[in-house]
């Protein structure tokens, strides 16, 4: 039986988001309740796909050692808490270069499902954003929003009425929990 994929957002559901980008690891900080949740899908046998927008990269803010750093670093720490992020997948470009991988195109999660043999129409995309929901509908997953990051603004969004997403949670917690709930009423048990 193929392992369940799990696609998520980086910044504003797994870690802090700020307004002006996190640039080193020391401006990383874990939400709470995000490594319980990382942990819990590792050990009902997820695997655990971050896709994330970061234009830093292509405002010279970041590099993309400093960026591939972090996310190293991301892993570790969640691996120390006993949850194994199969991949991390980014992009570097700013919305104005109007490329293929940048959220809500769903370029990052349809390359990932091809390289990674991931069911799409079983795999959920949880984000804090639009353009999140957007990327996995295009891509076609079930999606859920968190309030955390920037979910609780964007809900006063009119765009919503065309792209609601599947479920709204009130963190990446909450989230993982829906998504086993439903796992299991489908009768999907690991």
């Amino acid at each position: 039986m193929e392992r369940p994929a799990i696609f998520l957002d980086r910044d504003g559901v797994i870690n802090e988001n700020r307004v002006d980008h996190v640039t080193t690891w020391e401006q990383f900080r874990f939400l709470p309740g995000s490594l319980e949740a990382l942990r819990r899908l590792t050990q009902w046998g997820y695997r655990i796909f971050v896709v994330t927008n970061q234009a830093a990269v292509e405002r010279g803010l970041l590099s993309r050692t400093t960026l591939e750093q972090i996310h190293w670093r991301m892993g570790q720490v969640a691996a120390q808490h006993g949850a194994q992020i199969s991949a991390v997948r980014w992009c570097p470009h700013r919305p104005e270069t109007q490329c293929t991988c940048r959220k809500p195109q769903p370029g990052m999660l349809l390359t990932l499902a091809a390289q990674m043999g991931v069911q799409l129409s079983t795999t959920y995309m949880i984000g804090d954003a639009l353009t999140d929901i957007m990327a996995g509908q295009a891509a076609g997953c079930r999606t859920i929003l968190v309030r955390t990051g920037r979910g609780q603004a964007q809900l006063s969004m009119p765009e919503w009425a065309n792209s609601p997403p599947t479920h709204v949670a009130s963190d990446l917690l909450e989230a993982v929990q829906l998504v086993e709930l439903e796992r299991r009423q489908a009768g999907v048990v690991a």
